[in-house]
């Protein structure tokens, strides 16, 4: 995999921008220090909680979907000449079969980019993947009420769909020039493999079976189907790897599972630096839940009160910038709005929070440049401050 090579005038800044931290930074300090055990404190929570169980199982679906997945297939359903309604339909509600994080979305979202489908439709997927749980509503509507909850599904379901096709108007000369091979490829019944369209639907849902099950997560009484589910979530985890492994054994060759074995290594090195990066940082200026770090959670707390434009922009930043595994936004913002969070930034730190993070940004920065990335995190956080501002207004 070719990589850049840094610049002497870039290495030079690096090391002065090192040397300048070294220097004035009061490591001593105990904010500063506890700061830093937070940054390490998170990174171990998150290599043992979610590396394991969620990004793993979405890096080899994510090499599975370029290697394997019929490329028209992926631009009849969800490329730029897609019918709209259609793709967006599709890619804006295909995350309430995943309980995954901002960042175990990441491999997927990459995976499907790759492979043909159009901006607009990927970042709809991308947004939808975290946003649109059907836990978390659930769990909205019992903490927060039936108001704060249909708020959260509606908003999620319409933003998937604006910002996916706000970003495909802004970047469509460029998105075209991405795709304007597509007419090369013809849709086929079987993939380029030779496997039938049910073999490759029996794999691909073996492997996103694995994902969801094993990380199925208690409803804490919500719903006694859903914690029944829970308590049995090993047995049909174990039930899809049988079917997993069946597939592979009949139906793939060896070279088949090399080059899905490569090509999931490759999304492992340009996702995971970032990745890890990203979290530390997030854990030094943050904290994880319910823990101090560099700011104070007082300070954000006490910026959210109310119902400002202010209140609710900065309530979607800080969303934006907090990584949440999934479903932990639910506590975080029942303890901010016990603190004295109006009801407006709740909804809109509900919208922007789950489905952005500092890591969640510098990876996509990797696969989409930081043009791209920043228009997304924009109309994220405009539109999320909008809702916020209009559901505060209502109730």
């Amino acid at each position: 995999m070719a990589k850049k090579e840094l610049s002497p005038n870039r290495l030079l800044l690096i090391t002065l921008g090192v040397f300048l931290c070294a220097y004035f930074v009061p490591f001593d300090a105990p904010r500063v220090s506890g700061a830093i055990q937070e940054a390490f404190l998170m990174l171990s929570e998150y290599a043992r909680q979610h590396v394991l169980l969620c990004v793993v199982p979405a890096m080899f679906i994510a090499g599975a979907i370029t290697v394997f997945l019929n490329q028209q297939a992926v631009i009849r359903y969800l490329g730029p000449s897609a019918p709209k309604l259609l793709a967006y339909s599709v890619a804006s509600v295909s995350g309430s079969i995943l309980a995954v994080c901002s960042c175990t979305v990441l491999p997927l979202f990459k995976g499907i980019y790759k492979k043909g489908a159009g901006l607009g439709p990927a970042v709809s997927f991308l947004y939808s993947g975290p946003a649109i749980n059907i836990l978390a509503i659930v769990l909205s509507y019992k903490v927060f009420g039936w108001e704060m909850g249909l708020a959260r599904m509606i908003g999620a379901v319409l933003f998937a769909f604006v910002i996916g096709y706000l970003m495909q108007v802004i970047y469509r000369r460029e998105d075209e020039a991405r795709l304007a091979d597509e007419r090369m490829f013809s849709y086929a019944g079987e993939d380029e493999k030779g496997r039938g369209l049910a073999q490759t639907i029996v794999y691909m849902a073996s492997m996103v079976g694995i994902l969801v099950f094993v990380n199925w997560t208690p409803s804490r009484g919500a719903s006694v189907l859903w914690d029944a589910v829970y308590t049995g979530r090993y047995w049909i985890t174990a039930v899809f790897a049988a079917v997993l492994i069946y597939s592979l054994v009949r139906w793939f060759s060896r070279d088949d599972l090399i080059e899905w074995t490569v090509t999931t290594r490759d999304f492992s090195l340009q996702i995971l630096p970032y990745l890890f990066g990203g979290v530390l940082i997030a854990g030094f200026l943050l904290g994880r839940p319910g823990h101090q770090a560099l700011i104070p959670g007082e300070w954000i707390a006490g910026l959210v009160g109310g119902n400002s434009v202010w209140a609710n922009f900065f309530a979607s930043i800080a969303g934006a910038f907090m990584y949440f595994a999934t479903l932990t936004e639910v506590p975080i913002v029942q303890g901010l709005m016990g603190s004295g969070m109006g009801k407006g930034p709740a909804l809109a730190l509900l919208l922007a929070g789950p489905s952005l993070s500092l890591p969640n940004m510098l990876v996509i920065h990797g696969e989409l440049g930081w043009k791209k990335t920043a228009t997304y995190v924009m109309l994220v956080v405009l539109l999320s401050t909008a809702a916020g501002v209009l559901f505060g207004t209502l109730f």
